[in-house]
């Protein structure tokens, strides 16, 4: 079936002045924020902006498509779609500036942004999703118990710096992390800046806790979200979400649908399923249910307890991981067993709930669904 790549083929000669921006448009707007224009794109301070086309050149100067292609992260893609980018007429003339790439293990916060000004007169502001470093990963996990993480932080900062440099309309997204930062900075910027945001792009991006989508600024903001999910998302059922989701197609399954080159694509839009699959239900439930039975400090201690295993086993990244040895990982696995006791009964309770909660949510969806054939009959 078509993605995107496809949609550049079959659109990618259509202005934004012929062809108005569309849901698609604001996918691959997002892949950007992947792409390391660090030396390529200007930054907040230079006041100076470069074409998509031009940096691809760059970019692709300095790098090897093997070596790219042989990571394991799924933002692998990201500059193989802005390479597609740069070739049509569509996107080979959008301005890039004010590129961020803050990468702190101090705060344990990863954050990259780009605003891509577009022929139409607006710009899309694209924040990045988690990359392939760890400390990227650690951020979305201390969602599970801040009330502020410092990349959500970073985002609302770096809306309001617009202020004053143009009047400019305003299209906010990203992909997965990417998606919570747009939607948070969204809500929590000044309000004349809230005033110019059009629309709110959450591409399979993780929720909030119940306080933020209660809140008023949150409320206020829900007509202009728009939250797309593959129909077996994982990542993008985590936390609460209020506002309505539309369903993506994709052809991949599990965990690899959050790859956004397998969502499917059909002229202008994507192709919709009528709801997300069960297994997503399930896993939605079992996480909430779980998180529910623990408090922020337990949460926070086994977050703390897993990456500091990781950074022990110097394990930065995912290929880090997924490239160690069998001997490391059994060294992770023994190094458990060193931990104090009371940390090692946090985590076997943890690991207790999980899977309770998990047999009850299975249990409920088989119990619903004979009810349900007994009510056909």
């Amino acid at each position: 079936m078509a993605n995107m790549i496809d949609y550049l083929e079959w659109r990618g000669d259509l202005s934004f002045c012929t062809a108005g921006f569309n849901e698609v448009d604001n996918l691959l707007l997002a892949q950007l924020a992947y792409v390391d224009f660090d030396g390529i794109v200007p930054g907040e301070d230079s006041g100076e902006d470069i074409s998509l086309r031009e940096a691809s050149d760059i970019f692709w100067s300095g790098h090897d498509e093997e070596e790219i292609l042989s990571r394991v992260s799924m933002t692998k893609w990201a500059p193989i779609v802005m390479r597609s980018m740069a070739k049509t007429e569509r996107f080979c003339n959008i301005r890039l500036s004010r590129y961020v790439n803050d990468i702190s293990d101090e705060e344990q916060s990863q954050f990259s942004v780009v605003c891509a000004a577009l022929a139409d007169g607006s710009i899309y502001v694209a924040f990045s999703g988690t990359d392939d470093t760890i400390v990227g990963w650690r951020e979305n996990f201390n969602m599970g118990y801040l009330a502020e993480t410092p990349g959500q932080l970073k985002a609302v900062q770096y809306l309001d710096r617009l202020d004053g440099v143009s009047e400019q309309k305003l299209r906010v997204g990203g992909h997965s992390k990417g998606g919570n930062l747009s939607v948070y900075a969204a809500v929590k910027c000044l309000p004349q800046i809230r005033k110019r945001i059009l629309a709110v792009y959450s591409n399979d991006g993780p929720g909030f806790n119940h306080e933020m989508t209660e809140s008023e600024a949150y409320q206020r903001m829900l007509p202009k979200i728009k939250t797309i999910l593959p129909e077996s998302s994982i990542v993008g059922m985590l936390l609460e979400h209020q506002e309505n989701y539309e369903v993506v197609k994709s052809s991949q399954s599990g965990i690899q649908q959050h790859d956004a080159l397998s969502w499917e694509v059909l002229g202008a839009s994507f192709v919709y399923v009528e709801q997300v699959a069960m297994k997503s239900v399930l896993l939605d439930e079992t996480m909430k249910a779980w998180l529910c039975q623990l408090k922020p400090e337990e949460r926070q201690a086994i977050v703390d307890t897993v990456f500091s295993m990781l950074e022990a086993a110097d394990i930065r990244t995912v290929d880090d991981f997924y490239r160690s040895k069998w001997k490391k990982v059994q060294e992770l696995l023994k190094a458990t067993n060193r931990l104090p006791e009371e940390t090692q009964q946090l985590l076997a309770k943890a690991v207790k709930l999980l899977w309770t909660e998990g047999n009850k949510a299975v249990r409920r969806a088989v119990k619903e669904k004979r009810e349900g054939a007994k009510v056909q009959l």
